[in-house]
């Protein structure tokens, strides 16, 4: 007899998993199989947490892996299995928060946990720290290695 997982299932499966946003420097740290991590990359692939995109952060990870590895088929086909994958949470953003006035290019990634009610961002960026004075609307900023011993969990 064979097995199938339902919907409803599935659903509440992918609601105990924890939500979090990757910066984008943190994204290309994890792709490369030699990297310390790369199981960064490997977990979100096996489906381990649920990774919290917005087009302009998918714009963004495009952009900059186009430009690292010389290759936007390379780029293209980092987008598509984020896009592809059932534990990618692709979600529009409508309203704009404004909390980091340092690089204000930065606040996709805030206004994208917000919206998606992310765990962590991800980020080993300095401008995220302002994050932690601001009590409301509430994100918590945990750097790359601090997500990787999470993962080991």
């Amino acid at each position: 007899m064979a097995f199938s997982t339902s919907s409803h299932t599935l659903q509440v499966l992918k609601n105990e998993m924890e939500k979090i946003v990757l910066d984008t420097n943190c994204l290309v740290s994890s792709l490369k199989r030699d990297s310390k991590y790369y199981p960064i990359w490997r977990d979100f692939m096996s489906g381990k947490y649920i990774l919290c995109v917005s087009d302009d952060i998918l714009d963004e990870y495009e952009e900059i892996i186009g430009k690292l590895t010389g290759s936007q088929d390379i780029a293209r086909n980092v987008i598509s299995a984020i896009l592809n994958r059932s534990n990618t949470e692709h979600v529009e953003v409508y309203f704009h928060f404004q909390l980091i006035k340092s690089d204000v290019d930065d606040n996709k990634f805030v206004d994208c946990a917000i919206k998606s009610n992310a765990r962590y961002i991800v980020s080993n960026d300095r401008h995220f720290q302002i994050l932690k004075d601001i009590p409301f609307p509430f994100v918590e900023i945990i750097d790359i290695d601090s997500f990787l011993e999470i993962l080991k969990m």
